[in-house]
């Protein structure tokens, strides 16, 4: 539960920013008028929170959490009990906080919708980065696409570090044989957070494109994910054209 001294500064400033910040450069407002990307995380947050504390504003109490916890990444693997204990915040706003990560997760694990499509290495990154950037196995999926490039469904082929005997062409093709797909994008994660293709990667990549010149499905791109990078193997010319 939210402290008095927080509902004594609600009162006060309502936007929690501080009375000593012009109106339109507290967060809220520029949210509004900027939109949700042009803010810092810090002030994310004391959007989040709504209100400060007795003598800090609710920006200098999201900047302490991000402080305490060491950062965006930490702060989200904390426990509802962790982030209430810092001074000022409550379950009820720390609450908050842990819904706004869950939420991020989730939307970061939805399932591509049939008919979706993929233009670019870009494109696959965005959507399976956040599923798959802090897992701490490898996973190698395979996206089964119809013959116009359009997605018909995903297939997670292996967890753990990719070898030849874990990655095989029979977990990759036999679905897409079965899907009556005309093509395949492979993505896989690096637990490093460095998606620096290994050796192992590139090998794999090859044999699995051998495979696929002799069944007639085409390899669209293999796309490694980093921690806020990734590496296209198309783009870095490690896969070859693909075939018509």
């Amino acid at each position: 539960m939210d402290t008095p001294a927080t509902t004594a500064t609600a009162a006060g400033d309502p936007d929690g920013a501080g009375k000593g910040v012009p109106l339109d450069e507290r967060p809220r407002e520029r949210l509004a008028r900027l939109g949700p990307d042009a803010l810092a995380g810090s002030e994310l947050l004391a959007v989040l929170l709504g209100t400060g504390t007795r003598g800090q504003s609710a920006l200098e109490v999201a900047q302490r959490l991000l402080e305490e916890a060491g950062g965006m990444r930490r702060l989200s693997t904390r426990t509802l009990r962790e982030i209430a204990a810092v001074r000022g915040l409550g379950t009820a706003r720390a609450a908050r906080v842990m819904a706004s990560f869950a939420l991020g997760r989730q939307v970061g694990q939805l399932r591509l919708p049939p008919g979706a499509r993929f233009r670019s290495g870009a494109d696959i990154f965005r959507h399976y980065h956040e599923r798959l950037r802090d897992l701490r196995k490898e996973q190698f999926w395979a996206v089964l696409l119809d013959g116009k490039n359009r997605v018909l469904r995903e297939e997670r082929v292996s967890e753990g570090s990719l070898t030849a005997s874990l990655v095989h062409p029979r977990e990759v093709f036999a679905p897409a044989i079965r899907e009556s797909a005309g093509a395949l994008v492979f993505v896989h994660n690096h637990p490093s957070g460095d998606p620096t293709p290994s050796v192992e990667d590139v090998e794999i990549t090859r044999r699995l494109c051998a495979v696929a010149d002799l069944v007639g499905i085409r390899v669209l791109d293999h796309v490694v994910v980093g921690d806020g990078a990734y590496v296209s193997f198309l783009e870095r010319g490690l896969l070859g054209e693909p075939k018509s």
